[in-house]
């Protein structure tokens, strides 16, 4: 075992870990040997309820579950890259479980274990035959399962091997975000989407509200436009990653996933490779895409529609078709005048589809080519 924990630490990945119920001899074996500070960015223990709902950012329905590993897994991701200083590899690692104890427990014993990556969310599902073995016999067998896991994220071989019983069951499931973001990017599927608590869909999945941006990064400014949205709508909102933008080339693959990696745990995504509203629109009909009022002025620019109003006229036409609405927020320019819905040049029989989110309920000023410029890693 201390090998193996040695080849861990001498890999470039390093890990946010949350460990809640199960799981803590894993830390203490990881942090006995020499080199944890290359590994470990931070631990946390979240024993309590209080600090359990603190750090996933609400009470989840059940604390041991695997949609809850995959959150924690998610929200330590995102923790693990805002933590580490340059752009090597970082995961997300959490396991939420309850073992053996000095009271009698009704439901079974179990864990789940989560470790999530830009590239994919591996989940693992522990289930214990009560009464097999003591406290420390399950938390052993809890805690090597983690180390596979991180084991195997690292690049080692996968060498799992868990003395289980006949009563004894596991069971894992993988998220495959990468080989989704190939097929995106080679035009075989034409979206994909990924929950926040980590659950793959590229098909039958259609958001009620959606907003669409490059997030290079993702900063408050988003986020605070997200909830206005959705306090105005009632609804839940999604964010759209577009890998195809009408002024920029596709991105790369390692690009899409950087950027799908910053709603992990948090908030639903989709990624498109759709540049214009109206394939947005074709996508997901019925959908309201709320917007930057940059955003607005290129959507009501002929420049974007082979350079004629009419083509202009013609998209709009078939987004109304298909049941489309646009909320638009407001900004200040670089005058210093707050331009919002009224600025904009909407053709007359399009007005209804435009609705504004008002000054006073979501202004935020800040810019993702800002943020790039002082070097901020945008929301945590």
């Amino acid at each position: 075992m201390r090998q193996r924990i040695q080849a861990i630490h001498d890999t470039a990945t390093m890990a946010m870990l949350v460990i809640a119920g199960a799981g803590t001899q894993m830390l203490s074996d990881l942090l006995s040997v020499a080199g944890a500070s290359r590994t470990v960015l931070e631990a946390l223990i979240p024993y309590s309820a209080p600090a359990f709902d603190e750090f996933l950012g609400f009470t989840p329905e059940k604390y041991v579950a695997a949609k809850t590993a995959r959150l924690l897994a998610g929200r330590a991701l995102t923790r693990a890259r805002w933590l580490r200083q340059d752009e090597g590899p970082v995961v997300g690692l959490a396991c939420t479980a309850t073992i053996v104890t000095d009271r009698p427990k009704k439901g079974e014993h179990r864990a789940h274990i989560a470790l999530w990556q830009p590239e994919r969310l591996v989940w693992y599902g522990l289930h214990l035959e009560k009464g097999a073995r003591d406290r420390q016999g399950e938390e052993q067998l809890v805690s090597s399962l983690i180390l596979h896991t991180l084991a195997v994220a690292c690049g080692l071989p996968d060498t799992l091997t868990l003395p289980l019983g006949s009563a004894d069951r596991l069971e894992g499931d993988v998220q495959d975000f990468a080989a989704a973001a190939a097929q995106l990017l080679r035009g075989e599927i034409p979206f994909l989407g990924i929950y926040a608590h980590g659950l793959l869909r590229t098909a039958d999945i259609c958001p009620q509200v959606l907003l669409p941006g490059a997030f290079d990064p993702l900063h408050m400014g988003h986020l605070g436009m997200a909830r206005a949205a959705s306090e105005l709508l009632g609804k839940p909102v999604a964010f759209e990653v577009s890998a195809a933008n009408a002024d920029k080339p596709l991105l790369t693959q390692e690009a899409l996933l950087t950027r799908l990696a910053q709603f992990a745990g948090r908030y639903p995504v989709y990624a498109t490779a759709a540049p214009t509203f109206v394939q947005k629109a074709r996508l997901f009909p019925g959908v309201t895409f709320v917007l930057g009022f940059d955003t607005a002025v290129r959507l009501l620019h002929p420049r974007y529609y082979r350079g004629t109003y009419s083509q202009m006229l013609t998209a709009l036409r078939e987004i109304e078709e298909l049941g489309c609405h646009f909320l638009v927020a407001g900004r200040v320019s670089e005058d210093g005048r707050f331009q919002q819905l009224s600025d904009l040049p909407i053709p007359r029989p399009f007005q209804h589809l435009f609705q504004a989110i008002p000054a006073e309920r979501f202004r935020e000023d800040v810019s993702s080519t800002y943020l790039r410029a002082i070097g901020s890693k945008g929301a945590r």
